[in-house]
């Protein structure tokens, strides 16, 4: 059987199904069905079908070995066209640049190491059409850092264009700074300083990040692992003002950054610069205790500006926020009762009849571990002797840390065009640090700093919390009481239960026999000694069992 089509002059085809066969020398033809009422894929079907094909469903002829997704990449790549990130980059296409923009899609779709995005990249391993999409080949390990460092020489071109774009004189320059921690000991930079991450044993890197108002970055900076926060400062002003030609802006930092030393040396002298940041809290606790902030303020608004002679030409918003204040009681009731909790046991041990814990040192250095543990240590009052413990909380301090000044934030800048009538009084005037750690104003009398402990460290050592707690409840070094003796150990129990049976059979023995070659004495009554320690000076107590 076959399928014929015979044409129509003036209709269309008709569509036949047929035999064949062959008779006395001629061919004869039966037409069996007339499938012109059918569809052109059936009739397709059905010719290949006669032909001996065999028809299986496409989901098991078809087997997909792997695909690649597309979309997020065409989304990503099309925001970073329309912001023209690829212009900044270079005005050129070039294969590096490529590359970092590969990078970049790529740390936005599935964040990892150099040498997981090359593989990413690679044509059997590819996780996405990124590679198609942006014509790359032979993406290895080594092209992308030499990508990186063709996108470190051209950084201040970079960051010149951004710049440019978005910022304006006398806008506002966010800067903070963070860190991360890096395997390895062969960067230049890495360094062992405070770790953000958690992990004090890793070498780390400082990152400094300028921005825009609205949070645009603008540049970036890399600094030494063991960098202070407000060293990192001087860098950002300097490259603001030379480098993109800024001359009147206005910075913002937090209260670690933008100290009073960095004011007077980075922002004061330049009369066009500003400065907004936050008041540590000894600071704010001076203005509550001088009556200038009061909570009255906050009775009708949540903030309240409020001028002091401490900070002449300057401005002070003072803002409380309840919530937040909220907050910080429920979490300071909570590690003041995890340390009632732990001082408790401490206490418990103390007063305990079997073996209590005696001597002031030792309870000391349970007390400063548990305070040190919990940063509550200026909460409570405490008493220590050789026998005794005693701990209370200090309603008053808890008080005062909890009060408005511990819910109040207080940043502040520079006004502009004002004075405080003595002339000079632009900027924030430096307090005086005293030795109980609020600001005194340089019209009061300065207390003479206190000489710090001796340790055999250095001039420059910290004490331990511990350490500094028995340097104030003990002064004087007490003798120290001989340690108790502990529990003995298991087998030397064993060992001693076993001697004493030896000695009683002994001893019944003896008595049986009357042991005449021993003088009458009974060499089994004789007291077991202790395990593991020898009868005589020089006598081996052998193994213990």
């Amino acid at each position: 059987m076959y399928i014929d089509i015979v044409p129509n002059r003036s209709s269309p085809p008709a569509v036949l199904l047929r035999e064949s066969s062959r008779e006395g020398g001629k061919i004869r033809k039966r037409t069996l069905a007339n499938l012109s009422a059918l569809p052109p894929e059936a009739v397709e079907i059905l010719r290949r079908v006669l032909k001996g094909e065999k028809l299986v469903p496409a989901g098991e002829s078809v087997q997909v070995d792997r695909s690649t997704c597309y979309g997020h990449v065409a989304a990503v790549l099309g925001t970073i066209r329309r912001l023209r990130l690829d212009q900044v980059l270079g005005t050129k296409r070039s294969p590096e640049r490529d590359r970092v923009l590969a990078m970049v899609v790529a740390r936005v779709l599935a964040p990892d190491s150099k040498l997981a995005t090359a593989r990413g990249l690679g044509e059997e391993s590819a996780f996405s059409a990124l590679a198609d999409a942006l014509s790359l080949e032979g993406v290895s390990e080594d092209s992308l850092y030499r990508s990186l460092d063709w996108l470190l020489e051209r950084q201040p071109a970079i960051e010149g264009r951004l710049a440019a774009k978005h910022l304006r004189e006398g806008t506002l320059l966010l800067y903070d700074v963070t860190s991360t921690y890096l395997e390895g000991r062969h960067c230049p930079l890495a360094a062992h300083g405070y770790s953000r991450d958690g992990k004090p044993g890793k070498m780390q890197l400082v990152f400094g990040l300028l921005t825009t108002a609205e949070g645009c970055p603008v540049a970036v900076e890399v600094f030494a692992g063991n960098t202070a926060d407000p060293a990192t400062l001087a860098s950002a002003v300097q490259k603001a003002r030379e480098r993109f030609g800024l001359k009147r802006v206005v910075w913002v930092a937090d209260r670690g950054l933008l100290t009073n030393a960095r004011i007077e040396a980075e922002l004061r002298p330049d009369a066009d610069f500003g400065w907004i940041t936050a008041l540590r809290a000894p600071a704010v606790q001076a203005l509550r205790e001088e009556g200038v902030l009061q909570l009255s303020l906050f009775d009708q608004r949540d903030l309240a500006e409020i001028r002091s002679s401490a900070f002449p030409g300057e401005r002070l918003v003072a803002c409380r926020n309840p919530l937040l204040g909220a907050e910080r009681a429920r979490k300071r009731e909570a590690l003041l009762a995890a340390t009632e909790k732990e001082l408790e046991k401490i206490a418990t041990a103390v007063a305990r009849e079997r073996r209590p814990l005696r001597g002031q040192d030792e309870i000391g250095v349970r007390a400063g571990r548990v305070l040190g543990r919990f940063k509550m240590a200026k909460h409570f009052r405490y008493e220590i002797t050789d026998a005794a413990f005693r701990f209370e909380r200090d309603p008053g301090r808890i008080e005062r840390r909890g009060g408005a000044g511990r819910h109040l934030r207080h940043p502040h800048h520079r006004a502009q065009g004002e004075d405080d009538g003595r002339g000079g009084g632009r900027g924030l005037q430096e307090p005086v640090t005293g030795g109980a750690g609020l600001p005194l104003h340089q019209d009061r009398p300065r207390r003479p700093p206190a000489s710090p402990p001796h340790r055999a460290a250095g001039p420059g050592a910290r004490l331990p919390l511990h350490a500094r707690l028995l340097r104030r409840v003990a002064p004087a070094p007490l003798p120290r009481a001989p340690p108790l003796p502990g529990p003995r150990p298991r087998r030397g129990r064993r060992r001693a239960r076993e001697r004493r049976r030896e000695g009683r059979d002994l001893a019944g023995g003896a008595a049986q026999e009357g042991a005449p070659g021993n003088g009458g004495r009974v060499s089994g009554a004789q007291l077991p000694h202790p395990p593991g320690r020898a009868r005589h000076r020089n006598q081996d107590p052998g193994p213990c069992r």
